[in-house]
């Protein structure tokens, strides 16, 4: 061996660069993860749309109570004396 050679890692390439690769990758795991299980990940998003489909349903739902309600009132209203 000659001392201008490089030391050779896994596959001809240095251990600098393999080092740099693995760091890459673990990074880029660690954003996936972030990404889909996180404070603003893809599952969050899907649980808000589907509390935004429950909500706009129970929205619905209580205006027509409303309407009912407020249909009984006023008949009720009408029945009692005027003073």
């Amino acid at each position: 061996m000659s001392s201008t050679s490089q030391v050779e890692g896994i596959a001809g390439l240095s251990v600098k660069t393999i080092l740099i690769s693995v760091i890459g990758i673990l990074l880029f795991g660690i954003y996936l993860g972030v990404l889909i299980y996180g404070e603003n990940s893809l599952m969050v998003l899907n649980q808000l749309k589907e509390k935004k489909v429950r909500l706009t349903l129970e929205k619905r739902n209580l205006k027509k109570e409303n309407q009912k309600l407020q249909k009984e009132f006023f008949e009720l209203k009408q029945l009692e004396p005027k003073e």
